[in-house]
């Protein structure tokens, strides 16, 4: 994938999406949910490869959110072993395409297996050039209060006054602080909302919105919505 990256016409770096429809996609086939989310990991699948074909540097996916818990728990352990399975069985395609593995959200509250085998995939993958990073138990509110907290910490300390805090400040402290800044957040199904996904990056980045279900979005969608930021007009609040 390393060697894709020069291919990037779109201008966009850093792309971002909320995978929604997986359950919808089953009810209108009749269909547990199980086999909505089943078809939806074959959709990440194929965009992960995808998104280092077309150059981008950063796909980051909303795989589970912190108010995805108020699911049934028959869901949730469905998604918890496509999890498993997901990281078990794509390890060595993400290491022979050069892709490095990084999760964003408190992912330590996840089962002990599921923190072993996602803690020795981003060892694995550690020098991948393209950076899938993966929303897990992720909430952008508790990304931010835990940012306030630890500046709360550091000026009890002394450490900092607060005339030093600033939006540089907060950016360095995201989970993605890391990453390129968002250019384009995606989200399937129709739905026009955040859904408390990636707040403060959101600030300026581009969103498409496409009614497709996540289960049927592929390469040729994500490289519409590329195409289509290539031919927006950013401002950042400028004229």
């Amino acid at each position: 994938m390393s060697e894709t990256n020069i291919k990037n016409t779109y201008g966009a770096r850093h792309v971002a999406i909320i995978m929604d429809g997986n359950g919808r996609w089953a009810k209108k086939r009749f269909l547990p949910h199980a086999i909505g989310h089943k078809n939806g990991v074959e959709a990440v699948r194929k965009t992960v490869r995808a998104a280092g074909e077309l150059g981008l540097e950063a796909l980051t996916i909303y795989a589970f959110s912190s108010e995805n818990w108020k699911r049934p728990k028959t869901e949730i352990n469905d998604l918890m072993m496509l999890l498993r399975n997901y990281i078990q069985s794509d390890l060595d395609e993400f290491i022979a395409n050069d892709v490095r593995l990084k999760v964003i959200g408190n992912y330590q509250a996840l089962a002990p297996d599921i923190v072993a085998l996602i803690e020795d995939a981003i060892a694995k993958t550690a020098h991948g050039k393209t950076i899938l990073a993966v929303a897990l138990n992720y909430g952008s509110q508790d990304e931010l209060v835990r940012i306030t907290r630890k500046i709360a910490d550091m000026q009890s300390l002394g450490e900092i006054r607060s005339d030093e805090i600033d939006e540089t400040l907060f950016a360095s402290m995201l989970d993605t602080a890391d990453l390129p800044p968002l250019d384009l957040l995606i989200r399937t199904s129709g739905e026009h909302r955040l859904s408390n996904f990636m707040l403060w990056q959101c600030a300026y980045a581009e969103m498409w919105f496409t009614d497709i279900l996540w289960p049927d979005f592929g390469p040729e969608h994500l490289e519409q919505a590329l195409q289509d930021f290539a031919n927006r007009e950013r401002r950042f609040g400028g004229r």
